[in-house]
């Protein structure tokens, strides 16, 4: 994509917030040295293209500060390469893949920068994302170590072709529904004495990050946006957490969910299941490996109780300054450049990606885009009612206790939902206090 058009835009950027360093230049003029400041995108395609496009059009612009890209080197997880980078201080100045449920280990290794230090932080974060939603992502010091950037609504996909030939004219809003949409879909076609099309599918295996795409989000969405913890305490122990736990138990008791998990293919891709719990990057795909299916995005399914705006997990990414950087207020000024208005625009055109912003559907900069990916409109509709992690310690450990007892209580029945959402919090206090 040519950066072109943008230039003009930007050539209007003001860099206030430098004009107190003791030679009075600002960023773009051409001192005796340049300053370097190296920036960590994720490493997929899209996201290091965006990278390269931006930092391209920065570093034309201002000489004087030259940004070099570098994708977070491939491991297991950015969380672990970052924590390694912060161990032996070699991490960069910013990187735009931090997820929330690692600050709090990154900040208890002193590896970020409070960016609310920044005169303008608040009226430059606020400028963009709504504040209650923009409080969610304040530390437990009460301080800001994050710039919220983009969030990955989990929401409802379904198939309209399979609802419709199994007679459903409707999308399940509730439990109660989608229960009885599901013994409908889920049915033998081709008379084999087996089932050709289920209800829905998910991951079973007992893996923390699997429960980001079912009880997690689930449980926000029954709580009408409550975390996991409240002021460091664990909180889930409550009506909303066993109302998921008795709803997947229903799913697999049932038999609308297969008690395995696919490994031939994209079950929903292939037509296999009616309903996907996913993100906008689905999108894209959908488009690119099955352009003939016919599905819509609904939020998730709620209790039949449940009143008020739904919510659900965001999966946010956001961006953040490394503690030691040598250039924390040239630093400071790229995050700004990054979060722009125009640049929010590409985020949504080269990633199919949700910015953080609260007037994405009233701003007339996105009005094209969302004409043309209208199917990209639900997202951005949902993106203020989202919910990230909490920062806290001990996460990935907590969601692997969250996912045993899952396997228990919801997929094989060994416990009652009650218990078993009463033994995930009994054992997720016991981790703390562990490892205190």
């Amino acid at each position: 994509m040519s950066d072109g058009p943008f230039l003009s835009l930007l050539a209007i950027v003001c860099l206030a917030g430098l004009a107190c360093v003791p030679d009075e230049k600002k960023l773009g003029e051409s001192p005796s040295s340049v300053i370097q400041l190296t920036y960590w995108p994720a490493p997929n395609q899209q996201e290091v293209q965006l990278a390269d496009s931006l930092v391209r059009m920065w570093n034309r612009m201002y000489p004087a500060v030259q940004v070099r890209v570098q994708p977070i080197p491939v491991s297991q997880s950015t969380e672990e390469v970052l924590l390694a980078a912060i161990a032996a201080e070699t991490t960069p100045d910013i990187c735009s893949n931090i997820w929330p449920g690692a600050l709090h280990e990154y900040t208890k290794a002193g590896g970020l920068l409070p960016l609310n230090q920044f005169a303008d932080f608040d009226s430059t974060a606020t400028l963009r994302t709504p504040r209650e939603l923009l409080n969610t992502f304040r530390s437990e010091d009460g301080q800001f170590h994050q710039m919220p950037w983009k969030t990955n609504p989990v929401m409802m996909f379904y198939n309209k072709k399979l609802f419709r030939e199994a007679g459903v004219d409707r999308v399940p809003r509730t439990y109660s529904e989608y229960l009885a949409i599901g013994a409908r879909v889920t049915r033998d076609i081709d008379g084999d004495g087996r089932i050709d099309v289920w209800m829905g599918e998910r991951d079973i295996r007992p893996i923390w990050w699997q429960r980001l795409f079912d009880f997690y989000p689930f449980y926000i969405a029954a709580s009408g946006g409550q975390t996991l913890f409240r002021q460091s305490e664990v909180v889930f122990d409550n009506d909303a957490a066993v109302q998921v736990m008795a709803f997947f138990r229903e799913c697999y008791g049932r038999k609308l969910f297969p008690l395995t998990f696919f490994q031939g293919g994209d079950p929903f891709l292939l037509e296999r299941k009616a309903t996907h719990f996913g993100g906008p990057w689905n999108i894209a795909t959908i488009q690119k490996l099955a352009p003939h299916l016919e599905f819509g995005i609904a939020p998730l399914p709620v209790p039949d109780n449940h009143k008020g705006q739904v919510y659900t997990a965001g999966d946010y990414k956001n961006i953040a300054i490394f503690s030691n950087t040598r250039h924390p207020r040239e630093a400071w000024e790229f995050v700004k450049f990054l979060i722009k208005a125009e640049h929010d625009l590409l985020l949504l055109q080269i990633a199919n990606q949700i910015p953080l912003r609260g007037d994405l559907l009233t701003n007339e900069l996105f009005a094209s885009y969302f004409r043309q990916n209208h199917a990209m409109v639900t997202f951005a509709e949902q993106a203020v009612y989202t919910r990230g992690m909490d920062s806290a310690p001990d996460l990935k450990e907590i969601f692997d206790v969250i996912s045993q007892e899952y396997e228990a209580g919801a997929v094989y029945g060994r416990k009652s939902p009650h218990t078993a959402v009463q033994d995930a919090a009994r054992r997720a206090r016991m981790i703390i206090r562990w490892n205190q």
